[in-house]
């Protein structure tokens, strides 16, 4: 097309000035096929350079990918012995003790407290939604803190709530006892498994996995018929609540296990990862605490962590919904008491038992062979579980009933038992806590809760068959097939681990050597806006006191990096470290707080507040020493001097320029160790641009670390010291300022767009 020197939104106009009616093109079939191409031509072009960054290392290199299998004895002596595991083993098994005993006496517990099928099934279902409560900040503070005293704490809280629960008056009381059970009784899934998983070595974690669950399930299967028992022998003569007994008993062996767990050693994190991959372990001093909000952003940009929170949300409606409803229909269909139903819930619960001694050590043997498979053989143990469902329900004696529940409870449970080594191996080292938590969230709130909830609105008149079926089937074979097909995305992410792994340690050995270390570092950064990729491996580094402009054509991603470095965005993969500390998962208020502070493009004041009213409140996080705010006022107004004389002007009556010096001020109070600034002259005359210029040139004469994000090529390049050249989310250029002048291509493409013209 002829280029007729205007730019493409002016109006074409007519000789007299007056504007041309737009000419409407005749569109037929043939230009809606051809424009239909393009566009699928164009998002077929855009998933394959999406799938072309996809980091892909040997299989050598995935942790615990073929490497040698250990004997569980073996793997239990390098973990420094057997005590972790067996104390959090006996605290896991006493959960789920309390946890079959509210199943098992839920009808006795319904008779007591004279409720009725559906309010019963919501309490017991309901605590699901009390661990989630409980999972978030526990899986929190598990990547922040000590484990020891969290798992310590929270067990022996656990202790007197189940306690508690026996003593509860109605149902009301009942209800919030049971809430106490489920905050306390959180720290058993996301603190637990970063504690085995930092504490033993890779090879053995399928088998830890269906040992501790193997045992829950042991208990499990023995607790009907215990729980069952002591409710008979306490149902005497003159006792018609003889299941309170049984809460009183549970409660004094977690006290017990708990007071063991503040004796065990705390491991280091990321240990095993570390060995298997880097062939060495090494720890990260003063690491900065992990922001709960950038922990769930990240794991959910993971892909395999999205198919898993999705599949393992259907674990929960067969797992704690449908036991409740089963043991309704057993007592009011076949009349069972609480011991009957008890002794058979022992004989199904056998043989789920038996399957995770078969189940553990083919998981390890798996995922030493290829990881993939081991998610696949979830989503079918998943998926698989829903077709002895309809069977079941539709067994007209008890034995016929509880044997084709067997099929349902193994896969179900074997699945579940594989939660924990699944997400030890694919979330980051340093999320573990805030993963599981994660999970936790899916499986009970989902699943739990929200089976609880549809049980409350239509158990009573649909009853508990019609219930169970409409909730268990959907959501089995859809979660099943969500999982399997996420597996092909393990490999990929599992490399994003080893990226990591490699980059740290070389941060580790800049920081322990003679290299300098700089003051800022992006490395491998990928970012994505839903599913539009933006950023493709972006890395590099500035020094301290450099100037670095990012350059490039409109949609580059350069305000997109500023969002990754002061923590507004989360990368789905790479590494942000300030002065060789990694702040990836920080908080922007913990950034800001070490230093990074960004003027935004645009308005960056309070219009209806004078300058001296925007410094005071621009100084707001130091409030609690006046003395301090001053002096920070005092020496950005001498760099201000035409803002000293305007202190009691509103900032709306100032010009552009005078407004963007304010903002900067704002900025500067804080002192800042990187000085992010995007689109300084964005919109002002060419003397106020230079007056800002010359403000710039004295920060960099104190010794700033500047990052410029800017339009004008002429001048970001007055400014820097280097530049990086965008195209497309990807670095094409990263040199001195002169070089770059020297690149006629990239030049153009600044002034004049992609093509240069």
């Amino acid at each position: 097309m002829q280029d007729d020197g205007r730019q493409n939104d002016e109006p074409v106009t007519a000789g007299d000035g007056a504007p041309l009616e737009p000419v409407q093109a005749e569109t037929g079939p043939g230009d809606m096929a051809a424009l239909a191409a393009t566009v699928l031509d164009e998002e077929a072009a855009r998933q394959a350079e999406q799938e072309s960054s996809e980091v892909l290392f040997a299989d050598d290199l995935l942790p615990g990918v073929k490497s040698e299998g250990i004997s569980l004895k073996k793997g239990l002596a390098m973990g420094g012995g057997a005590a972790t595991f067996v104390v959090l083993m006996i605290l896991n098994s006493l959960d789920e003790l309390q946890t079959a005993a509210i199943a098992v006496l839920a009808p006795d517990i319904r008779d007591t407290f004279g409720v009725s099928d559906g309010t019963i099934t919501f309490i017991a279902s309901s605590s699901g939604a009390f661990v989630v409560l409980g999972a978030i900040p526990m899986g929190w503070a598990a990547d922040r803190m000590r484990r020891i005293p969290i798992i310590g704490w929270a067990s022996i809280i656990f202790a007197a709530m189940v306690t508690l629960s026996g003593m509860a008056v109605n149902a009301f009381s009942f209800f919030w006892a049971r809430f106490g059970v489920g905050i306390a009784k959180a720290n058993t899934i996301p603190v637990h498994s970063s504690m085995i998983a930092d504490t033993y070595p890779i090879g053995i974690r399928g088998r830890i996995g269906a040992i501790d669950k193997g045992t829950g399930r042991l208990i499990a299967v023995i607790s009907p018929i215990l729980v069952g028992g002591i409710a008979a022998i306490a149902n005497g003569p003159g006792e018609v609540d003889g299941w309170r007994w049984t809460y009183y008993i549970l409660g004094i062996p977690v006290a017990i296990a708990a007071i063991a767990a503040f004796f065990l050693k705390e491991p280091q994190r990321g240990r095993w990862e570390k060995e298997d991959v880097l062939g060495e372990s090494f720890t990260e001093d003063d690491p900065l605490p992990v922001s709960l909000d950038a922990a769930f952003s990240r794991l959910m940009r993971i892909k395999t962590v999205k198919s898993v929170v999705l599949g393992f949300s259907a674990l929960g409606f067969g797992l704690f919904t449908a036991p409740v409803l089963e043991n309704l229909w057993l007592e009011d269909k076949f009349g069972l008491e609480s011991f009957e139903r008890g002794a058979w819930a022992t004989a199904a619960g056998l043989f789920t038992v038996l399957s995770l001694v078969y189940v553990g050590p083919k998981f390890d043997r798996l995922w030493r062979e290829n990881p993939t498979r081991t998610l696949q053989m979830i989503g079918a143990l998943i998926g698989f579980s829903a077709i002895f469902k309809p069977i079941q329900w539709a067994m007209p004696t008890v034995p016929l009933f509880i044997a084709f529940s067997i099929p349902t409870l193994v896969m179900l449970n074997t699945a579940f038992a594989m939660v924990s080594p699944v997400m030890q191996a694919i979330v980051p080292y340093r999320l573990r806590g805030s993963g599981t938590a994660l999970i936790t969230l899916y499986i009970f709130f989902i699943g739990g809760t929200g089976g609880g909830l549809i049980s409350f609105m239509f158990a009573d008149s649909w009853g508990p068959r019609v219930t169970t079926l409409v909730l268990t089937i959907p959501s089995a074979i859809l979660g099943g097939w969500i999982m399997y097909r996420g597996a092909r995305h393990v490999r990929h992410d599992l490399s994003l681990n080893v990226q990591e792994l490699f980059d740290e340690q070389d941060e580790q050995r800049r920081t322990t050597g003679d290299d300098e270390v700089p003051a800022l570092q992006l490395n491998n950064i990928d970012f994505s806006y839903g599913p539009v990729q933006v950023l493709f491996n972006v890395a590099f580094e500035v020094k301290k006191g450099e100037t670095l402009a990012l350059l490039g054509t409109n949609g580059a991603g350069k305000s997109t990096i500023l969002r990754v470095i002061s923590g507004l965005g989360i990368p789905q993969r790479g590494v942000v470290r300030l002065g060789g500390r990694t702040v990836t998962y920080t908080s922007p208020q913990l950034r800001s707080r070490l230093g990074i502070q960004q003027l935004p493009g645009g308005k960056g004041v309070f219009p209806d507040m004078t300058v001296r009213q925007n410094l005071v409140m621009g100084a707001y996080i130091h409030r609690h020493d006046s003395a301090d705010v001053e002096r920070r006022i005092a020496s950005v107004l001498e760099l201000f001097p035409d803002l000293e004389r305007r202190q009691g002007q509103r900032a709306s009556s100032m010009s552009g320029g005078q407004q963007q010096m304010l903002a900067l001020a704002r900025v500067l109070l804080h002192e800042p160790e990187i000085l992010l600034i995007d689109e300084l002259s964005l919109g002002l005359a060419p003397t106020v641009v230079q007056d800002l210029l010359e403000l710039i040139e004295r920060l960099q004469e104190r010794g700033q670390t500047i990052i410029l994000v800017e339009q004008s090529l002429n001048v970001a390049l007055s400014v820097a010291d280097r530049a990086i050249f965008l195209e497309k989310g990807q670095v094409r250029f990263e040199g001195s300022a002169e070089d770059l002048l020297k690149r006629d291509d990239l030049a153009r493409a600044v002034f004049l767009g992609r093509d240069g013209g």
